[in-house]
Formats: C-alpha cells, sequence, structure tokens
C-alpha cells in the first residue's frame, strides 16, 4: 500500500530541488533486499507505513497528501542541511 501516488510525484517532479531527497528518503525507506519480498515492488512495508502515518498524525494515522509529501522532503532537505 502507497498512501500517495500519482498526484504526490508530480507534486515532487515539479520541484527539482526535491527530486535528490526524494531519492534518499525513498532508498532509506525501502527495506533491505526488498527483491526478494513477495511483491518485488521497492516500497516501504505496511507496518513501516503504519508507524510513520501515525507518529505524523496520531493514533489510527491518516492519509499523507501530496502538500504534506512536499512539506516533508523539504523538511528532510532542511535538516539535512544542518547537519552539514
Amino acid at each position: 500500500m502507497v498512501p500517495f501516488g500519482l498526484g504526490a510525484l508530480a507534486e515532487v517532479g515539479r520541484r527539482p530541488y526535491l527530486w535528490a531527497t526524494a531519492l534518499r528518503q525513498w532508498r532509506a525507506m525501502v527495506p533491505p533486499r526488498w527483491w526478494a519480498r513477495r511483491a518485488r515492488l521497492p516500497l516501504p512495508t505496511r507496518p513501516y507505513m503504519a508507524l510513520r502515518l501515525e507518529a505524523m498524525f496520531g493514533p489510527g494515522g491518516g492519509r499523507l497528501s501530496s502538500s504534506e509529501l512536499v512539506g516533508y522532503l523539504e523538511w528532510c532537505r532542511w535538516m539535512r542541511s544542518l547537519a552539514r
């Protein structure tokens, strides 16, 4: 299950400055040896996404919108710049 779709990818696609951050975050969320899993797609696991959504929205989780994804990626980019 992916909590966002093509709309979110389009939003990120319109912001080239977030492309590297999006790829870095995607890579960090994909489990090791993802190709050995049944679905054979490089996607985060359901329990991991449930945990992340609960941390973001509280109990019961929620659904990540395109604008929230962009905000998250901008935050990740900003935090990475502070760590340098």
